[in-house]
């Protein structure tokens, strides 16, 4: 697998908005490794050229979203400073190609967590606070015809966080046992409990932490950690306004506009 080739063509599909084919349909092998090789290639050049990383998101550690593709692990992804919105945002859909969302909690770092070894509970003591999230996920790749290895080579299918404008302190919290309820322009849409994500977002955040280490790569105080989607991504058209109101956490809005 030529790697800079491969990550060239997403970074162009991204650009021009006309997805490409799956890396799984060519002849040419893709392995998880070449994935992650062609994500870090496409993450070097972007900062190169300005960007900031900010933070990473975990995918597919929810049974709903690891059911839809046929896997049984997770996957993450980086964000960067420019993929970033604040609460109740009108977002333009002009920059993406086919966005769904996906309702998260995401965790602010006080302390840098590097593996191998990090528990759940080193993450809750790494842990600032907890905010309500939203993720947009888009791919890069044609009618989201996507395996394992597409989706980790296209960073993830991550292209932008909504961030709420609450917080939470872990004391006394179990993220485990909290309800998420979301909307969809004012309609009950979607409900599911922190523990649909690995038993515990934090366990999640763990496992992003000791798989990261292979490549050398940390969590860092001050990032954004998005944990995963609690339930299934739900695609996005003009007009809607989605809201995720986590019990104990507070809500996050986002508007979305040609």
């Amino acid at each position: 697998m030529d790697i800079q080739k491969a990550a060239t063509a997403l970074m162009e599909a991204e650009t021009e908005r006309k997805p490409i084919a799956p890396f799984t349909s060519s002849t040419e092998e893709i392995s998880v490794d070449d994935a992650y090789k062609i994500q870090l290639f496409q993450i070097h050049q972007k900062v190169e050229n300005g960007a900031e990383i900010v933070g990473k998101k975990i995918g597919l550690t929810s049974k709903a979203m690891q059911e839809m593709l046929n896997v049984n692990e997770p996957d993450y992804g980086h964000i960067l400073n420019d993929m970033v919105y604040k609460d109740g945002e009108s977002i333009s859909l002009d920059k993406f190609i086919q966005p769904r969302i996906e309702f998260e909690i995401a965790f602010v770092l006080k302390e840098d967590l590097k593996g191998p070894g990090v528990t759940m509970n080193d993450v809750i003591a790494a842990t600032d606070y907890v905010v309500p999230a939203l993720e947009i996920i888009d791919s890069r790749i044609k009618d989201w015809q996507i395996k394992f290895e597409d989706t980790v080579a296209d960073n993830g299918s991550s292209a932008g966080a909504i961030i709420g404008s609450t917080t939470a302190k872990l004391d006394d919290l179990d993220l485990a046992v909290i309800r998420m309820t979301a909307t969809r322009n004012g309609g009950f849409l979607d409900t599911a409990f922190g523990s649909a994500v690995m038993g515990h977002p934090a366990e999640a955040v763990a496992w992003l932490a000791n798989s990261l280490c292979s490549y050398g790569i940390s969590l860092n105080a001050g990032e954004v950690i998005l944990s995963g989607a609690l339930s299934k991504a739900i695609p996005i058209e003009v007009g809607d306004t989605f809201t995720a109101e986590f019990e104990h956490i507070g809500a996050v809005t986002a508007t979305f506009k040609k």
